[in-house]
């Protein structure tokens, strides 16, 4: 195996490494959103209380659910994807387009919500900005830390990506990235 190859194999583990280690915790956190979500309405329902500060940890679950698992989604092959041209084509094909895809629209897409949001999410840190209810959670920083967690994962896993389809494209690799492409 030729080092240059060897090297991008051992960078498209990294990479997606680091997406598995986050893909196999995120569910987790669904398991706390349902309990959650039943303790809010059976406290509500059934003993006429109600807690402002587990009504936003919901909140606080499902964003970050989402927020963490796009990567993961996205390393699964789980995410929509226009088939036109794609569908009928070879594999190898599909690993240009993939490369494209990947190069001309989600790496600038992340950079770009990185650098729109970065001021965005430093502010909020700067003042350790917290709920506007008296009871909520003083945590909206870390919340909105999220903003900037989507993009650099999206990121780690679509380099991952690119260079898998690029290796594969290229005759170098007999793997390509995950597709799950349905009949229309």
């Amino acid at each position: 195996m030729p080092r240059p190859r060897h090297a991008a194999q051992r960078l498209i583990n990294l990479l997606e490494g680091i997406t598995t280690i986050i893909g196999t915790f995120t569910p987790w956190l669904t398991l706390l959103l349902i309990l959650g979500i039943c303790t809010v309405v059976i406290m509500r329902y059934f003993f006429g209380a109600g807690s402002i500060a587990l009504q936003e940890a919901t909140t606080y679950l499902h964003a970050t659910i989402f927020m963490l698992g796009i990567a993961w989604t996205l390393k699964q092959g789980g995410h929509v994807r226009v088939d036109v041209f794609y569908r009928n084509a070879s594999p190898q094909r599909q690993a240009w387009i993939d490369v494209a895809g990947g190069v001309l629209f989600l790496l600038p897409l992340c950079v770009l919500i990185l650098w729109l949001s970065w001021d965005y999410v430093l502010s909020s840190w700067a003042i350790r900005e917290k709920s506007n209810e008296g009871s909520g959670l003083p945590y909206v920083y870390l919340l909105k830390t999220l903003i900037l967690i989507l993009p650099a994962t999206l990121l780690i896993q679509g380099v991952a990506d690119i260079l898998k389809n690029l290796l594969f494209a290229l005759g170098l690799s007999n793997h390509h990235s995950a597709t799950k492409v349905e009949p229309l």
